[in-house]
Order: C-alpha cells, then structure tokens, then sequence
C-alpha cells in the first residue's frame, strides 16, 4: 500500500513567487523628449499603467482615480545645490604669486586673490536636463524644423483645429490640402503660405498657426568645457544654453574666441559683450549640426585696486594688447571719477617685473596687472568740532564755517555746562605741517562779542567745567610733584573714586608714575597685576597719555607749572581721564600753562585756564563764584603780592 503525500497547507499551496516576466511593468524615468519624470506616489502610476494596458487591449477606460494633492515640493525637481568654488586657475595664480588681489576689507587680512572675470555667469546645470526651454510666444522669424509640432486653427466654412508634427520629409500634411514644407522656413513665411492657400482652395476659410511644443536637437559642445559632448537642447536653445548644458567653460578655456562650426559655416563668437555689457553683441543663435568648440584662454590682464569690478580679463582674440581705457570699461571704470594714479606692473625682455605709471592712452600687453589708485588720498578743506560737544562735526572749510561765529552759530552743539572762558583750536602749520594751539574766549564768541577765522584742518576743541575740575586732581599733583603714588589705589574702568560731575567714564590714571610714563621699575601700561589661585583675572590699568606728557614736562623743568606745584590740593580718591585728554595728550600741559590758581574763600578752588585779557570776575563766576564769608577787598596777586580792588574789571 502506497503511502498518501503529505498534506500541502492551503496557503503554501496558494504562495507563488513571481518571476521576472510576470513582474508589474514600471513608469520611465524620464518623457519622451528627454524632461524628468515627476515624482508621483505609486497609486498614480498604477492608475496611469491600468489605463494604458486598458486603453491597448480595446478596453473601455476606467474613471480616473483622484490622486491625493502632490506638495509642489515633491512634484518639481528639487534645485541642484551651488558647486563648489574651484582651486585656482593657473592665470589666477600667475597674478597672485606677484601680489596682485583685491583689497581687504578689514585690515589686518591677507588679500584675496583676483578671479577671472565671467566664468561663474556660466556655471552649468546638472547634467540630463535640456537646456533652452522657452516659454511664450515665438518670433515670427523661428526658423521650423523636423519634428516641430503646428497647431492649425481653421475658422468659417471648415472649423476645426488641429496639432501637426513636420515630417522627416521636411513637409507638414494638412488635411484637404496639398502637403505644405515646413522645414527651413520661418513661422512668417509658414503662416503666409497656409493663409494663401486657406483662401485659395477653402474658400470662406482662414487658418490661425501657431507653434506647440518645439523639437530637440543635440549639439556637440568640445574644448574646454566641464562636460564636453553631446548635449540635449531644444530649437530655441543659444550658444549660452549650450554653455550651461555642458557644465560652463572652464577657467583654462576662452569667452571671446568661442567657434561655431556648421556644415558650412564657421563663426567666432565673443561673449565678453553678453557678459559685461561692452561692445556689440554677437549671433547668439544655434541650428541644428552645428558644433561649439572653446579654445584654450587667450592673453589676460589684471585689474585691481579702486575699481568696480576688479579681475583678470581676457584680451581680445588675435591681440596681444588692449589700451588702457577699453580695459577699464570692462572693470567697470574707476571709483572715483578723477584724480587717478595707474600703476602698472609689466615684465621686461629678461623676465625681470617693473613698475611704472601708465595714462588712459597707454596700452596693457599680456600678462600686465594694473592698480588703480587715487593721486592724494586725504582730506581737503575739512573742519572739526570735537570736545564738549553733543556729537563730533565735520565741516568744510568755507561757507559759515569759515569762522568760529560761524561754525558754532547753532548753540545746541554745545553740551551743558561748558567751560566758558577758554576754548582751544588745534592748528596746522601748512608750511612745515607742525600743530600748535590756539586760544579764544567760548563765551565771548557764543553771545557774538568775539570771533576768529577758520583755516582748513582746524580741530575746534571745547571744554567742559569737569575738564578743567581735572587740572587740580591728584592724579595731575601727582604727575606735577613727581611722585610715584601706592600701585594699590589704582583703579579699574568704571571703579570711581569720587568722580566730578559730567566727567565721562575713561581710562584711569592711577598708576605709579615709572610704570604710566614707561619708565624702568613699574609694570608696563595694559599688563595685569597678578590675581591670586581661582580669582578671575582683573582688567589691567590703561595709562592717560595725557599724564604721562605732563609728568614727563614736570620733571624736566622746575620752574614750569610751579603754581599748580604749590597750590596743596589733597590726594584723596582718583579721577578718570577724560575723554578730551586721551584725544589730546598734549592738552593737558598747554592747560596748565594758560592757567591760574583760585585758592581762598571760592566755591569751587582750582586751576582754570584764561586769556590774559579775562577779567576777575568772569574768573570768579567759572569757580561758582566768591563763598558768603569771603572778603572780597582782601584779594592778593600772588604773583606780584599786591591786593586786588573788589573793581574785578581788571585784566591777569
């Protein structure tokens, strides 16, 4: 007895494992013409497949399915990322191995080196998608070809429309009518014929023409391209299409001898007019069997310096040579519109580089680098108003400002709590181009009763009364007597000992005086004292050099300064810097020397800086005037040890 076979499960028996011919067929990757597939979701694709196998068996075709609504960003091709910059072409590096590249922006940084000028305009698309699809209406010289499609719309006796390919004949096949060529012909001279025969053999009828879809063709890009070969373009596409297509030219190759070679013809194309916009544009258009070829790069030149567009530019073909202003043009003339310095670096017979100027009529030979300059680069017929001021003004040399009167005519410049009976112009000899100060009374000129004119690069400084309160801080004693105060009260920015009203946060001068004037023995001015383990670091002292040039002067003359030597202020606390003295170091003794000491019954004792013509009581008043218990019949000329009148109309 034979035994049964075993049992096969209903599911096993069911399970077949397809093979490669019963597989289900798959959408292209791309249409027919070449254009990528969208992305689709696979319930689309299996509708459209279904309707295709239906609609090739004779089959009634199903009812659409509505697809779910694709995102834009999954139906359009995602956009290719920006290539890379390239290393260095080896005309890029010729130039900046003799230091030629553009100026940086913020110094110190090395210069960057020149690019040859317009290959980034033609850095290609990836590689697949035709290149010159155009949009809208054609022209009426679009030159037809094989395979162009002609939407015909006929309109009276025969209404109908209809789309028609030409055929590889060349003709395009009308229904009722003879065949009609097409190819080689333009849309004007098409539409002309189609409505003469419309007329002629359909009488009542006339016909509409216009252009469907455009055909591809395939040109062959060569040379030095980034991805020379055939390339899918359609009949609208240029030589820049073409370009792109095949990746952009290579920096080894040239923009102004490109060749395009047809079965008959043969033309040169220079695309440095496209590009920069100079000279007059060349025939941009392709036709079918046509080949481009770019040949290596011809001759350059380097422009930098104070242009629009600095780079390296390619010479005209067959020239070896190109005169300075036509060069210029290219780079987008220079920045300033006069006042120009050419420097030009060139290579003489053994190889050896020189410099010279060169003018606009001058011509640049291969393998030259220009730099534009300017002749002077500084500041004429300016003014300035610094100091006690609500802002720092610039000003030119002339109009109102040619005065003081003028130049302060808006009171509102000035910041509350001037020092009115001294203010100082900081002026340049213009013959050995030495500075000196000059005085002038603040508040005489504000109510109009004094002025003095102006000369150009004139600093007009004004003081404020915490400025002057300064010329009796410790900090100045000290620098006066010479002494070298406890390194221990020296205080850090923005740690105050007592400031005056209105005196500005600065730098402090609280250091012994060996280290704040650069003397042996002292810690040098921005080196931090050593903080103890785990304590964050402090901020070092920063020197007033405005201190170190009055201690300096100190020192070398007993006699200078000796009534500010005696006056016998307190050294208690530390003053900031201010402002006006870091600005101007060598204020601070000019003050001093102009100034004389108020000691006695005043509200406010110090040194105060005048003209010799000031009179007592304005003196009296900048002080904050006599106290109550002062005897002003006592008065005493310290320097003559006379007493003075209560009359204060007298002059020091």
């Amino acid at each position: 007895m034979q035994s049964a076979p075993p049992a096969v499960p209903p599911a096993a028996a069911q399970t077949v494992t397809p093979g490669a011919f019963l597989s289900p067929p798959s959408l292209p990757s791309a249409l027919p013409g070449g254009l990528p597939l969208p992305n689709l979701p696979q319930a689309t694709q299996q509708d459209i497949l279904q309707r295709l196998l239906d609609a090739g068996a004779g089959r009634p075709v199903t009812a659409a399915i509505p697809a779910p609504a694709i995102p834009l960003a999954t139906a359009m091709p995602v956009a290719p990322a920006p290539p890379p910059d390239e290393p260095a072409s080896p005309a890029e590096t010729f130039f900046a191995a003799r230091g030629v590249g553009q100026a940086c922006q913020a110094a110190p940084c090395p210069a960057a080196p020149l690019r040859q000028f317009g290959y980034d305009s033609l850095r290609g698309m990836p590689a697949g998608q035709p290149m010159g699809l155009g949009f809208g209406a054609l022209p009426a010289d679009y030159l037809l070809g094989r395979d162009d499609e002609v939407v015909l719309a006929f309109r009276g006796r025969a209404r109908q429309t209809m789309s028609l390919r030409v055929g590889r004949d060349g003709m395009l096949l009308v229904p009722d009518l003879a065949p009609v060529p097409a190819a080689g012909r333009t849309l004007r001279e098409l539409r002309a014929d189609l409505e003469a025969r419309s007329l002629r053999e359909l009488g009542g009828s006339e016909v509409f023409v216009s252009i469907g879809q455009v055909r591809q063709i395939a040109i062959f890009v060569g040379g030095e391209v980034a991805r020379p070969g055939l390339q899918p373009l359609t009949s609208m596409a240029s030589v820049l299409d073409a370009l792109v297509a095949a990746g952009g030219v290579r920096r080894t190759g040239s923009l102004r001898a490109i060749r395009i070679e047809g079965a008959n013809t043969r033309r040169t194309i220079d695309l440095y007019p496209v590009i920069a916009g100079e000279g007059t544009p060349p025939d941009l258009r392709l036709q079918e069997g046509e080949r481009i070829l770019v040949p290596p790069l011809g001759g350059v030149v380097a422009i930098s310096g104070e242009v629009t567009r600095p780079g390296i530019y390619e010479l005209p073909a067959g020239l070896g040579q190109a005169p300075l202003a036509t060069v210029l043009r290219l780079a987008g003339e220079p920045l300033r519109p006069s006042g120009n310095r050419f420097l030009l670096q060139t290579t003489d017979a053994e190889g050896r580089r020189s410099l010279r100027e060169i003018g606009p009529r001058d011509a640049l030979r291969r393998g030259d680098s220009l730099r534009v300059e300017p002749g002077s680069d500084v500041l004429a017929q300016d003014l300035r108003l610094a100091g006690h001021v609500v802002a720092p003004v610039l000003r030119s040399a002339g109009g109102r400002a040619q005065t003081l009167r003028g130049l302060l005519a808006d009171p509102r410049l000035v910041r509350a709590d001037p020092y009115a009976r001294l203010g100082v112009i900081w002026r340049t000899d213009q013959r050995n181009r030495t500075r000196r100060f000059l005085t002038f009374d603040l508040g005489r000129v504000l109510q109009g009763q004094a002025d003095m004119p102006l000369a150009e690069g004139d600093e007009v400084i004004l003081l404020g009364l915490a400025d002057v309160l300064f010329l009796a801080s410790p900090g100045v004693q000290q620098a006066i007597r010479g002494d070298a105060p406890d390194a221990g009260q020296a205080v850090q920015p923005g740690q105050l000992a007592g400031p005056a009203p209105g005196v500005a946060a600065g730098p402090i001068a609280g250091q012994p005086l060996a280290a704040a004037s650069g003397m042996p023995g002292g810690t040098l001015a921005g080196a931090g004292a050593a903080n103890p383990a785990g304590a964050a670091p402090q901020p070092a002292p920063v020197t007033c050099a405005a201190l170190v040039q009055l201690a300096v002067a100190a020192q070398s003359s007993s006699q200078r300064f000796a009534h500010a030597r005696a006056a016998g202020f307190p050294d208690l606390g530390l003053l900031p810097c201010p402002q006006v003295y870091l600005d101007y170091p060598t204020l601070l003794p000019f003050l001093l020397d102009q100034s004389v000491l108020l000691t006695g019954e005043v509200r406010q004792p110090g040194l105060y800086p005048i003209l010799d013509d000031t009179g007592l009581d304005a003196v009296l008043a900048a002080a904050g005037g006599a106290t109550d218990t002062a005897d002003l019949a006592g008065l005493v000329d310290q320097r003559h040890h006379t007493a003075l009148a209560s009359s204060f109309g007298w002059g020091w």
